[in-house]
C-alpha cells in the first residue's frame, strides 16, 4: 500500500505487524515466496525509453534543420556537391550532439536504481539470514547495522541508538535519531522518526523493523515515478529559434514565389531561367551557417563555464541560464557548507559568539562585538572542556581539509574546543575517561566520567536541554538555584535563530565512583550553559545571492529542514522575504491555484518533500518564470528535471541528481551559478549579434538579386558566389562574435522575458536598415562597374569583394549593438575578430586571384584602384552604422519611456 494510503508511522508496532499479518519471528519461506510472486521483486520498474534509432531521427524534427536540408537540396539541384556535403555535415553534427546528450539524460532512473541496497539481513521463521534485497516482501523483519543501506521502507520495532542519514530524501545535514514510538499522522517526511526509508544510510546504532513498503511504493520509488513522469521542457532559445525558422521559411518561400511569378508574367523570362533565379534568391536568403554558429557559440560557452566549475550536460542549457528569472535552491550543501558549526555559547553571565565556519578550527570568541580571551572566563573554559571530553567523535586534517569521524555535531564541538586551545588528545590524557553512558534516543543525553591523575573525578553531561535541565539543581559557578523557566526561554531564543541547542552540565564524582549507573543519575548536576549549532551559509553564497538580486533574479530556498533553521539561514543569505515561510504541511493544504498565488511572495519553503519541490517549480513556471533548481539529493531529482535548468552538486551530489540536471557544479558552490548566469547572458547576447550580423548580409544579397530581376538586369552575384560568401566569409566572421566578452551591464539588467522573440522590433529595424545599405553597396558597385566598361565577370567579382569588405566593417560595428565602436579598442577588436578578418581576407585573395577559383567561380583579377574603391564603401558603411547608433541613443535618452 502506498504511503498516502497508510500512515505506518502513526500506528504502534503491534498494530503494524497485525495489519501486515507478520510477527517479530518473521514470515515463513512459503508465505514470503507467495508474496514475492504476487507483488513482484523489491526493485524499481524499468522505464520505457525510445530506441537509439528513434532518438536519433527525432533530432531532425526541427524547422531550422528543415531549412538547412532545403538549402542542401537546392545546392544539390545546382550540382554543387561540395556545398551540399558541408551543409549536410552541419545537420548531422547537430543531430549527433542532441542524440548523445539525450542518451545521458535517460541514465537518471538507472542512477536511482543503483542506490538501492543489494543485500538485506532478515529473519524468517525465527532464523536470521542474508538475502538479495530484491527478494524482500512486505511483512519481512529486517535488521539494520551501521553502514547498511536501508533496503525498503521499514516501520521500526526495536532499536538501540539508531541514527540514519536521510539527507538524500529530506536535505537535513545531520543524522536523524530514530524511535520505535509512533508519531503524528500529519508528520512531515523528515519527522517520521519511527520509519527507516529505502536508500538512506545507517550511521550509528542498531535496529529492527518490518517492511511496510517495497519497490515502487517506497519513498524513493515514488521519486522515481515522479522523475519518469516529468516532461523535459523546451528551452527559450529553441522556442525562439523555431518561431524564427518558421517565419524565415515562409518569407523565403513567399519571396521566391513572387520573384518567379514576376519574372514569368511581367518580364516574360523563360520558366527554366526564372526557376534558377528563384533558386539563387533562396540560396541568398537562407542563412546556411546559422545552425553552425549557434552550436559553436553554445559550445564555447560550455568550455568557458567548465573553467568556472560549471559543467553543462545539455548544450541549450547554456543560453537558458541567461534568461533565468528565479533560482530555487536546496539549502544543505548548496547554500550552506553541510558542516555543523558552534555559533554561540549561552552562559550564566551572558551570550558569547564564536566566529569561523565549518570544521576548520580557525576563529575566535566575542561578547557584545568585542573579542574576549577564553583564559579569563572559567565558565566558558568549563563548557568547552565538557564539550570535548563528553564526545566520541574525532577531528583530523587531511590534504588541507578538516574532516570528522563520527557525529557532525560532536565534530563541531571539538572544533570549538580547538579554537579555545583545547586539544582533544592532550585533554583526554589529562582527564582520561573512566566510564560513559552513550547517547540514546530514549533518554537523549550522554554522560562521561573522567578522572585526572590526582584522583579527582568529574561527571560531564551533554544532551537535549529539557532532559539536562531536569537533572540540574544549580548553575556552575553560581550559588543560586536553577531557574528552569528562564533557561528554557534562553533555549527558545537560540532555536529562534535557527540553531540546534545542546545543554552541558557537570558534577564532581563521588569518592570511589568508577562506574556510571544510569538509574543513579539524579538532580545533583550544575548547569554549565547552552551551545547553539548551525550549518552556516557559504560566504561566497551570500555574495552570489546579492549579485543575482542585482541582476533581477529572485533566489528562493526550498529545504527539508525545519522552518526556524531555514528562516535563520535566509536572513544571513539576504533573501528578499526571509520571514515568510511555507512548510510542506502548508503546501499540502493549498490546491494548485492557491499555491500559484502564494509562491511569488514567499522565498523560504521548509520541510519540503520531493512532491512539494516539484509542485513549487511547476507553480513558478505557470507564472512564466524561467526557473533554475539546485540540489544534491535524490529528493531533488524530479524538481531538477522539471526546472528549465536543473543544477546538481558535483562533489556531494548523488548520481541521480546529476543525471537529472542540465548543469553540474564541480565545486558545489552556489556562487558558480552567478558566473554561469553571466555566461548564459553573454552567450545569448553573442547569438543575437551573430543573427544581426548574418541576416542583413542575406538580406542585401537577396535584395540585390530581386532588384536585378525587377529591373530586368543580369544577376550581380551568381548562386555559387553567394554560397561562397555565406559558407566561408559570413560564417568565418560570425564565428568571431562567439568569443566577444560580456557587455558591461550584463548583470545589472533584468532577465529577458521568456516569450521574447529572437527578432525584437529593434533587431528587425536594424536588419532592414543594414540590409538596405548592403543592397546599395552590392548593386551600386555592380552597376557602376558595368557603366565604367568592366566585363560582367569583373563586375560580379567587384560586387562579391565589396560584399565581403562590407561584412568586415559591419563586424566591427555589430560587436556592440548599442555602444559606439569609434574607439581604438572598438576598431582593433578582440584577438578572435583580428584572426577572422585576416583569414577571410586571405581567402578572398584566393577567390580573386587563384586560377582554379576563377575557373569555378568565374572571378577575375582586380587592381589596387578597385580595392581602394571597395575599401571606401566599407568605411562609409561603418560610419553610417555608427551615426545610426548615436541618433538612436539620443532618441532613447530624450524619450526614455519609449526606449
Amino acid at each position: 500500500m502506498g504511503d498516502n494510503l497508510r500512515a505506518w508511522h502513526q500506528q504502534d508496532a503491534q498494530e503494524v505487524l497485525n495489519a501486515l499479518e507478520s510477527s517479530t519471528e518473521g514470515l515463513s519461506p512459503e508465505e514470503a515466496a507467495r508474496r514475492l510472486a504476487e507483488n513482484g521483486p523489491n526493485a524499481l520498474p524499468q522505464a520505457r525509453s525510445r530506441g537509439p534509432l528513434k532518438r536519433f531521427l527525432a533530432q531532425f524534427n526541427n524547422l531550422l534543420i528543415y531549412v538547412l536540408i532545403a538549402a542542401a537540396i537546392v545546392t544539390a539541384l545546382l550540382g554543387h556537391w561540395v556545398d551540399t556535403g558541408v551543409i549536410l555535415a552541419v545537420v548531422v553534427i547537430n543531430s549527433v550532439i542532441g542524440f548523445v546528450q539525450e542518451g545521458k539524460a535517460e541514465k537518471a532512473l538507472e542512477a536511482i536504481r543503483d542506490m538501492l541496497s543489494p543485500q538485506a539481513m532478515v529473519r524468517r521463521d525465527g532464523r536470521r539470514l542474508s538475502l538479495d534485497a530484491q527478494e524482500l516482501v512486505v511483512g519481512d523483519i529486517v535488521f539494520l547495522e551501521p553502514g547498511d543501506k536501508v533496503p525498503a521502507d521499514l516501520r521500526l520495532l526495536k532499536l538501540k541508538n539508531l541514527q540514519i542519514q536521510e539527507a538524500v530524501l529530506t536535505g537535513e545535514s545531520v543524522p536523524v535519531e530514530k524511535t520505535p514510538e509512533s508519531v503524528d499522522a500529519e508528520a512531515e517526511l523528515g519527522d517520521r522518526i519511527s520509519m527507516a526509508f529505502s536508500g538512506t544510510l545507517v550511521t550509528a546504532g542498531q535496529g529492527m523493523g518490518v517492511v511496510v513498503e517495497a519497490g515502487a511504493n517506497t519513498q524513493i520509488g515514488r521519486i522515481s515515478s515522479m522523475l519518469s513522469e516529468v516532461q523535459t521542457l523546451t528551452t527559450p532559445l529553441v522556442k525562439a529559434m523555431n518561431v524564427f525558422a518558421r517565419w524565415l521559411t515562409l518569407a523565403i518561400v513567399g519571396l521566391a514565389a513572387i520573384v518567379f511569378s514576376f519574372g514569368l508574367l511581367v518580364r516574360d523570362y523563360a520558366a527554366v531561367e526564372m526557376f534558377m533565379a528563384a533558386v539563387a534568391l533562396a540560396v541568398a536568403a537562407i542563412p546556411e551557417g546559422l545552425p553552425a554558429i549557434l552550436t559553436v557559440t553554445l559550445a564555447i560557452g560550455v568550455q568557458l563555464m567548465a573553467s568556472r566549475n560549471a559543467i553543462i550536460r545539455r548544450l541549450p542549457a547554456v543560453e537558458t541560464l541567461g534568461s533565468v528569472s528565479i533560482i530555487c535552491s536546496d539549502k544543505t550543501g548548496t547554500l550552506t557548507r553541510n558542516e555543523m558549526t558552534v555559533r554561540s555559547v549561552d552562559l550564566p553571565d551572558g551570550l558569547i559568539e564564536i566566529t569561523g565556519v565549518g570544521y576548520n578550527p580557525h576563529g575566535g570568541f566575542s561578547r557584545d562585538e568585542k573579542d574576549i580571551e577564553v583564559d579569563n572566563l572559567p565558565q566558558l573554559q568549563m563548557a568547552l572542556q565538557a564539550a570535548v571530553l563528553c564526545n566520541d567523535a574525532e577531528l583530523q586534517e587531511k590534504d588541507g581539509q578538516w574532516q570528522v569521524n563520527g557525529d557532525p555535531m560532536e565534530g563541531a564541538l571539538l572544533t570549538a574546543g580547538i579554537k579555545a586551545g583545547l586539544e582533544q588528545q592532550s585533554l583526554h590524557k589529562d582527564w582520561p575517561r573512566t566510564d560513559v553512558i552513550p547517547f540514546e534516543s530514549a533518554h537523549r543525553f550522554m554522560a562521561s566520567l573522567n578522572h585526572d591523575h590526582q584522583g579527582h573525578g568529574m561527571v560531564y553531561l551533554k544532551g537535549a536541554p529539557e532532559q539536562v535541565l531536569e537533572l540540574c539543581q544549580s548553575v556552575y559557578g553560581d550559588d543560586q538555584a536553577l531557574d528552569r523557566d528562564a533557561w528554557l526561554a534562553r533555549v527558545d531564543a537560540l532555536a529562534a535563530r535557527g540553531e540546534r541547542v545542546l545543554a552541558f552540565a557537570c558534577r564532581p564524582a563521588d569518592e570511589g565512583e568508577r562506574e556510571l549507573d544510569f538509574h543513579a543519575l539524579d538532580a545533583r548536576f550544575e548547569l554549565i550553559g547552552l551551545m547553539g549549532l548551525i550549518d552556516p551559509p557559504r560566504e561566497e553564497a551570500i555574495a552570489a545571492v546579492a549579485e543575482c538580486q542585482t541582476a533581477g533574479i529572485t533566489v528562493k530556498m526550498i529545504t527539508g529542514d525545519h522552518a526556524g533553521t531555514a528562516q535563520a539561514i535566509a536572513r544571513q543569505l539576504g533573501l528578499a522575504h526571509p520571514d515568510k515561510v511555507l512548510t510542506g504541511r502548508d503546501i499540502d493544504a493549498l490546491d494548485d491555484a492557491a499555491l500559484r498565488a502564494r509562491v511569488p511572495e514567499v522565498d523560504v519553503f521548509a520541510r519540503a518533500a520531493p512532491e512539494h519541490k516539484l509542485r513549487l517549480v511547476q507553480a513558478l513556471q505557470w507564472h512564466g518564470y524561467v526557473v533554475a533548481m539546485t540540489g544534491d539529493g535524490v529528493n531533488d531529482a524530479p524538481a531538477l528535471k522539471q526546472a528549465d535548468v536543473g543544477v546538481a552538486m558535483g562533489r556531494n551530489g548523488t548520481e541521480t541528481a546529476k543525471e537529472a540536471a542540465e548543469m553540474v557544479l564541480a565545486d558545489d558552490n552556489f556562487a558558480s551559478i552567478a558566473h554561469a548566469v553571466r555566461e548564459g547572458r553573454r552567450v545569448y547576447d553573442n547569438l543575437k549579434k551573430a543573427i544581426t550580423f548574418l541576416l542583413p548580409i542575406n538580406g542585401g544579397e537577396s535584395g540585390s538579386i530581386m532588384a536585378a530581376i525587377f529591373l530586368g538586369l543580369a544577376l550581380p552575384i551568381m548562386p555559387l558566389q553567394v554560397l561562397w560568401v555565406n559558407m566561408v566569409s559570413s560564417v568565418g566572421l560570425a564565428m568571431a562574435l562567439a568569443f566577444e566578452p560580456a557587455e558591461r551591464n550584463v548583470m545589472r539588467r533584468p532577465p529577458r522575458a521568456p516569450g521574447e522573440p529572437m527578432l525584437s522590433l529593434f533587431l528587425v529595424w536594424r536588419i532592414v536598415f543594414v540590409s538596405f545599405w548592403f543592397l546599395c553597396g552590392i548593386f551600386g558597385v555592380f552597376l557602376m562597374s558595368l557603366q565604367l566598361g568592366y566585363s560582367l565577370e569583373t563586375a560580379r567579382t567587384l560586387a562579391v569583394n565589396t560584399l565581403v569588405v562590407m561584412e568586415v566593417f559591419y563586424l566591427l560595428s555589430v560587436r556592440s549593438l548599442g555602444a559606439s565602436q569609434l574607439t581604438i579598442k572598438g576598431l582593433i577588436g578582440t584577438r578572435a575578430v583580428a584572426i577572422a578578418i585576416m583569414v577571410v581576407l586571405s581567402l578572398q585573395m584566393v577567390f580573386t586571384y587563384a586560377p582554379f577559383m576563377q575557373f569555378f567561380f568565374d572571378s577575375t583579377p582586380i587592381g589596387w584602384q578597385e580595392w581602394a574603391g571597395i575599401l571606401v564603401v566599407g568605411v562609409v558603411l561603418f560610419f553610417i552604422l555608427e551615426i545610426e547608433k548615436r541618433v538612436r541613443a539620443g532618441w532613447s535618452n530624450a524619450h526614455p519611456a519609449s526606449a
